[in-house]
């Protein structure tokens, strides 16, 4: 069970009219593609409510739930005869637009996209089911430049892109450090560069850049490019735990699909209990899914070190993903969201607890 806190900032203010498409997911582009995966049926399964259930992730390792659970059939397995139908993604916004077409029914994503995409619907095309992961974000710097945090000021640290979950985080320590920076120009005390993090790793052997607050595997990309690591984002957060990927449905799948909707939640949790006690064989089982989807895997000098600052998890954190709310207004990246109803973890409390384990809470912003 998560250390949620009660939290009632977001609960009495009105619903925005509007709401600016500023925060995105990890800064990987916006392309989407069916990953051709097809997961194989046992002869004697049975079909759910629905003849197939279409899933949405990254190839990332932060997406490793959904990596396993695919390339390891965990999640097909609960899924019996209703088959898995995936498509990988390279930014939430995509993500989102294909949930809201029905494009995708059930998805794994970062909490800005979340809370952008319940709150641009008012609401009414997303529900945060349960967690995934936690941790795996980083800054690191280049030492010859920088050797303690106070070496920042003046210098170039690069975020994926405006608005989206690291630059908030980056943008909040900031400020907490008592730095001065634009949001929108990233202009300031320190230089936020809003940098792709597929290009990260030569805009820093370039020069142009010193550093990075940036997810895995681009942090440990960096690290074998010569940087190392100043602060590990879990360090700022109670207990060391951060909702980095979510698991998101669509309103209206939940609706009609509950049974579907609670087998991937069995598979989901049955492969996080399978990354546990198989690391070794997880890894690897995940790097594999990356070649397959990218056409080449992690070296082992990437891979290793971003896999051990990842925590896979059932618990969706939900007063971290609150207190991202909070920093995006506070950094003036986001107007204040009404969260109510954005969790429904009723679901996964009644897989969790057929497994005899502990219920999750929803920081008191799950449907009523």
């Amino acid at each position: 069970m998560s250390a949620a806190r009660p939290l009632t900032l977001l609960r009495a203010l009105a619903v925005t009219a509007t709401l600016p498409l500023l925060l995105t997911a990890c800064g990987y582009g916006s392309e989407s593609t069916d990953d051709g995966k097809r997961s194989e049926v046992a002869a004697d399964a049975e079909k759910l409510s629905a003849d197939e259930v279409k899933l949405g992730y990254f190839p990332n390792l932060t997406h490793a739930n959904a990596l396993v659970g695919i390339e390891e059939g965990l999640l097909q397995k609960e899924l019996g005869a209703t088959r898995i139908k995936s498509a990988t993604f390279n930014a939430g916004p995509s993500e989102i637009e294909a949930l809201n077409a029905g494009s995708i029914d059930i998805g794994w994503i970062g909490p800005s996209p979340s809370i952008n995409g319940f709150t641009k619907s008012r609401g009414k095309n997303l529900r945060i089911i349960g967690g995934s992961a936690s941790g795996g974000v980083k800054l690191v710097v280049n030492p010859d430049r920088i050797k303690s945090e106070d070496d920042l000021e003046g210098k170039r640290i690069a975020t994926p892109q405006l608005g989206n979950t690291q630059d908030v985080a980056f943008l909040n320590w900031i400020a907490e450090k008592g730095w001065k920076v634009d949001a929108q120009s990233g202009k300031g005390d320190v230089s936020v560069v809003r940098t792709d993090n597929k290009v990260a790793p030569d805009a820093y052997r370039s020069g142009s850049i010193d550093g990075a607050w940036v997810p895995e595997p681009t942090a440990s990309r960096l690290v074998a490019e010569g940087a190392e690591v100043l602060l590990d984002e879990a360090d700022l957060w109670p207990d060391k735990k951060f909702v980095i990927t979510n698991i998101i449905v669509s309103q209206k799948f939940l609706e009609e699909h509950p049974d579907v909707v609670e087998a991937v939640l069995r598979g989901s949790v049955r492969t996080n209990e399978w990354i546990e006690a198989n690391p070794e064989k997880a890894k690897e089982s995940a790097n594999k899914a990356l070649e397959e989807l990218s056409g080449k895997a992690l070296p082992e000098n990437v891979l290793d070190p971003a896999w051990e600052s990842i925590t896979f998890l059932d618990d969706p954190l939900a007063s971290t993903l609150d207190s991202q709310a909070r920093h995006a207004v506070k950094a003036g990246l986001l107007e204040q969201p009404v969260l109510d109803g954005i969790y429904d973890l009723a679901p996964l409390n009644k897989v969790l607890e057929a497994e005899g384990k502990e219920a999750v809470d929803d920081a008191g912003l799950g449907v009523k």
